[in-house]
């Protein structure tokens, strides 16, 4: 493992320590709690495996009631130093092609049969799934960026104690207005995230009950989406083909997406 990261995940998990007594109760929110909320945010990427350059192949199972499952893949392709990511979808074979480009506050997604760009949104939906753009998102700096601290306090999620955060979309970037995380506290992995409409409706679950860890850090290795609004639909979400090289800067232009078809 890097110095580096090890050396993030050991200040993230003391200053874990540090703030379990100051969020035994749910804590009124003032400058300083938030700043203590964000660091634990923050720290959610440091201990993850997504680092300056990675790739890797995500494959989502959707779940409809009455429906067969239905199978789709991307390939993804991020630099979370710079805010840049291209995603192509591999499967179902009449959407190959399809891909997105993000670059800083700029998201286009592309249409390979009229070889097109269009200018969208990180609320997109990665094809028929729960899933949209912005969770497959690992930019650090986003929580500061799109969100405010509503409410912080210390529980209990199954056997782990966790920290529960709720951030309040202070832009019209993040896919819903409200978003309540729930932490460890040991490891600052994040085992479930409830989404919530502006008119304070649940719309989404979102449960990441397991974790592998890789030299750079942890992965997801199974992320379920759960859609509120329709009892038994839900996404599963399957991380495979990870990489760390270092990747080209030609892949993370338009250009890019134009010469694969």
């Amino acid at each position: 493992m890097k110095k580096t990261v090890v050396r993030g995940m050991a200040a993230a998990c003391l200053m874990l320590f540090a703030l379990s007594g100051a969020f035994a109760q749910s804590a009124t929110v003032n400058a300083a709690t938030a700043e203590k909320a964000f660091q634990i945010m923050e720290s959610t990427s440091d201990v993850l495996a997504y680092h300056g350059d990675y790739s890797a192949t995500i494959s989502l199972v959707v779940e409809k009631p009455g429906k067969p499952d239905e199978s789709v893949q991307y390939k993804i392709f991020q630099r979370t130093d710079s805010d840049l990511m291209i995603m192509v979808q591999l499967f179902p074979e009449a959407d190959k092609g399809n891909g997105f480009l993000l670059d800083g506050d700029n998201i286009w997604s592309y249409d390979p049969i009229s070889r097109k760009f269009t200018h969208t949104s990180l609320k997109e939906s990665l094809a028929d799934s729960d899933f949209q753009i912005d969770d497959v998102d690992q930019s650090k700096t986003k929580w500061r960026d799109n969100y405010t601290v509503d409410k912080v306090a210390a529980g209990k999620l199954g056997t782990y104690s966790v920290y529960v955060i709720t951030l309040v979309a202070k832009t019209s970037e993040p896919s819903y207005a409200k978003s309540v995380y729930y932490i460890r506290q040991d490891i600052p992995l994040v085992l479930k995230v409830e989404d919530y409409s502006g008119s304070d409706r649940l719309m989404r679950t979102t449960l990441m009950p397991k974790y592998s860890k890789v030299a750079p850090g942890y992965v997801p290795t199974q992320i379920i989406s759960r859609d509120e609004l329709n009892p038994g639909e839900q996404t599963q979400q399957i991380i495979s083909d990870l990489s760390f090289a270092a990747l080209p800067d030609r892949i993370f232009t338009k250009a890019y997406l134009e010469g694969l078809n």
